[in-house]
């Protein structure tokens, strides 16, 4: 989806509802974004929504990526319009891909290997 809003949040939640078995339960870890959170979702019965509570980098693993790409690629810039912005971003995160070592430092928290290892 090219945005984010309540709408697409709810279609989404409709959406992923309708791939789970009739016998599967799915608990979805959101964070505090404003559409994670809007009154007027409606959650489906085999969907539970599991707020993180506020500044919590350790629960959400991904929040290391994005302050070691701002850091190393993003900071104390200025980009002459959207576009560039655009693929200054693209370049930060393709040179992170190539980097797999890195991503699996950044994300794999002592937690997160007790549940996969």
């Amino acid at each position: 989806m090219p945005t984010v809003s309540t709408k697409v949040m709810q279609r989404f939640l409709d959406d992923f509802a309708k791939t789970l078995a009739d016998d599967e339960h799915a608990v979805l870890v959101l964070d505090g974004a404003g559409w994670h959170a809007a009154t007027s979702l409606r959650v489906p019965e085999n969907i539970t929504l599991v707020h993180q509570p506020p500044y919590s980098p350790e629960c959400n693993p991904v929040e290391r990526v994005w302050l070691f790409l701002r850091e190393r690629f993003l900071s104390l810039q200025v980009w002459p319009d959207k576009e560039a912005i655009i693929q200054a971003c693209c370049d930060a995160w393709n040179a992170l891909v190539d980097e797999a070592d890195r991503l699996q430092s950044l994300c794999l928290q002592p937690w997160v290997k007790k549940v996969i290892l």
